[in-house]
């Protein structure tokens, strides 16, 4: 029987890592690869080539964007985005290289290119000059514990929410001057994901905000959900995402959405969510005032949201990447399928 070699080691707490995650849950017929070198090494490609040289399955496939150096058989690997190139804070002369070097050659290589979002896809091929036919966009989802019944978190006092990283282009800064100069009741407070960092704190004494803003550890991905479900408005202004899955579980949990007018945004929200231009800081000022001031306006969205989030989920991504991966590696699609539930009517995201 033909093997699927999956790389496994893309699994975590992170965007892929859920993508990743998901689908090996749900896909059946898959050969796990782990190693301790980290997919993203500089060297994994060359040195997952040779390790593909000795064990041949009939497809490599990643859920990441690493793929194999010096081997000749099939593979899929999955371009996400092209963050480290678009965003000027995530790259570097190595990152450029590894673009220039070994992902753009392996877009023409592989026996197609998956991606997350029709954004992604353009832009992918648009970049590496490969036919939009053979990049292919099965989506993200969204699905359990983030939904609208559960736990809800209560601190003692009503709060917006923040979900993502520091990096620069997730906009934190700005997130913080609007949240400044909206106008926002001080006892409306902001949650910002994560710990604590160096300079941060710094930014939020500069701006007065002082108490106002609270950092939260989110240590499981059901804790998350009760904060979602907890929050008055989910705030997400990043310059660029190539999907964009924190809003898409916000609207899930039954949260009222701002985010970008750009990118990927306006494809997964839909008319679910309040549209900023996330470079203007009066714009996101404004658009966090409409959500706090506008009662029936959080209501509609919630509604929205939540219609809006039954059109992605992971069976439907997984279900396309069984697809395509009986048809490369010459399986039958049911032996790849058989966990997965009955086919629902398909629903495109736009």
């Amino acid at each position: 029987m033909n093997n699927i070699l999956y790389d496994a080691r893309w699994i975590g707490n992170h965007g892929i890592g859920r993508f990743a995650d998901e689908l090996q849950r749900r896909l059946d017929g898959l050969t796990l690869f782990d190693a301790r070198r980290r997919p993203w090494h500089p060297l994994d490609p060359l040195l997952l080539g040779a390790t593909l040289w000795k064990t041949r399955p009939s497809l490599f496939f990643s859920p990441g964007y690493n793929s194999p150096v010096g081997w000749p058989g099939q593979f899929i690997f999955t371009l996400h985005d092209l963050n480290h190139l678009c965003v000027p804070e995530n790259s570097n002369a190595l990152k450029r290289a590894y673009y220039k070097y070994v992902i753009k050659p392996a877009c023409h290589r592989a026996a197609c290119v998956l991606t997350v979002s029709e954004y992604s896809r353009s832009e992918i091929s648009a970049w590496s000059g490969v036919e939009q036919e053979r990049i292919i966009n099965v989506g993200n989802g969204v699905g359990a514990p983030f939904a609208a019944t559960g736990d809800k978190y209560q601190p003692g006092y009503p709060y917006l929410l923040y979900v993502g990283s520091r990096k620069p282009h997730k906009n934190l800064s700005r997130l913080l001057q609007a949240y400044a100069m909206s106008g926002a009741p001080r006892e409306l407070r902001l949650i910002v994901s994560g710990s604590s960092d160096s300079h941060t704190p710094t930014h939020v004494d500069r701006l007065g905000l002082g108490a106002s803003v609270v950092f939260l550890e989110m240590n499981s991905i059901e804790f998350l959900a009760s904060v979602y479900r907890g929050a008055s408005a989910f705030l997400f202004p990043s310059l660029y995402e190539g999907f964009g899955l924190p809003p898409l579980e916000a609207m899930a949990c039954g949260t009222p959405v701002m985010t970008s007018n750009v990118c990927s945004l306006p494809e997964v929200v839909g008319d679910a969510a309040v549209l900023v231009n996330p470079r203007n800081v009066e714009d996101i000022a404004d658009g966090i005032r409409r959500l706090v001031e506008d009662s029936s306006l959080r209501d509609r969205l919630r509604q929205r949201g939540l219609k809006r989030a039954l059109v992605f989920s992971w069976e439907e991504t997984a279900r396309r990447t069984a697809n395509i991966l009986a048809t490369v590696a010459g399986r039958n699609a049911t032996a790849v399928d058989r966990k997965l539930p009955a086919k629902r009517d398909e629903l495109q995201p736009g």
